[in-house]
């Protein structure tokens, strides 16, 4: 079996100056379910896939809420999303009570994001491998943020993250001038059918397999019931899949992604990442 001699240590750059360690983590992303965030001029919506790990097993939860202002859904390892989401609890509850007013987001990523760098940089800890899509409002109006295990994070107007989900980017690109001036009503079908078009021909959206969070302008972060997830289904049931089969991570013919990172291009020279976890 071939092994790359630079994988061994986070701390150890190939010669062409890469860390493996923090692109396998990203690897985990890739393969974990499916999120898509998307906002609009007064509220920011999370809709994600949920999976179960077996037909006897509950549907594992995507979207957690991090304060009545704040939340994400994740992709990749759900045990290190609920390290980081315990972590951003944490800092909300602290300033809450320092400042008596709630945490902006852009203080809380840029936080996050140092905490999620210190792993890149001590040969003693690992990357976390898992992305987040954060959204939340404040002051300056409503956020959606990604995170990479690569400590990186981005202001996003709509991203989605996780397994085919190019096929869900190349929607928000081609409807993107649609969703500032949108109603909430007609952002969360947009972001349906974007997390539609990650699915297979064969598997279909339900209540079952669905969050969709919202927070917004005089409204608290809250995780839709199913009740209320239904009839937003109900809403897009019958309509032609736009973004094609929902297969690979870039269907054939796809607009590129929202944004590009150098590190999502793969070396040939370098092996296939293997992540021996599940991911979510």
């Amino acid at each position: 079996m071939f092994r790359n001699q630079y994988d061994s240590d986070v701390t150890v750059w190939s010669p062409q100056g890469r860390l493996h360690q923090v692109e396998y983590a990203m690897e985990a992303v890739k393969l974990g379910s499916a999120t898509v965030g998307l906002k609009n001029g007064t509220h920011a919506v999370l809709l994600c896939l949920k999976r179960a790990a077996s037909e006897l097993a509950a549907y594992q939860k995507k979207v957690i809420p991090i304060d009545t202002h704040i939340g994400i859904s994740i992709s990749g390892l759900t045990a290190d999303a609920r390290i980081l989401s315990r972590y951003m609890r944490t800092e909300c509850l602290n300033y809450k009570y320092s400042h008596d007013t709630l945490l902006p987001v852009t203080r809380l990523i840029s936080q996050l994001g140092n905490k999620m760098q210190v792993c890149t940089q001590r040969y003693d800890r690992r990357p976390y491998g898992v992305g987040l899509l954060v959204a939340g409002y404040d002051d300056q109006g409503p956020h959606i943020y990604q995170t990479c295990p690569s400590a990186n994070y981005f202001d996003c107007k709509a991203m989605a993250i996780g397994a085919r989900s190019q096929s869900a980017r190349t929607y928000l690109e081609k409807h993107l001038d649609q969703f500032h001036g949108s109603s909430l009503e007609d952002l969360v079908k947009h972001g349906l059918r974007a997390v539609r078009d990650t699915l297979p021909n064969e598997v279909e959206l339900s209540i079952k397999n669905v969050s969709i969070g919202i927070v917004g302008q005089d409204l608290d972060f809250h995780i839709l019931e199913e009740d209320e997830t239904g009839a937003y289904l109900a809403m897009i049931e019958g309509e032609e899949r736009r973004g094609g089969t929902g297969g690979g991570g870039g269907a054939e013919g796809a607009a590129p992604p929202l944004r590009e990172e150098a590190g999502d291009q793969e070396d040939p020279q370098d092996p296939v990442p293997a992540v021996a976890m599940d991911t979510e």
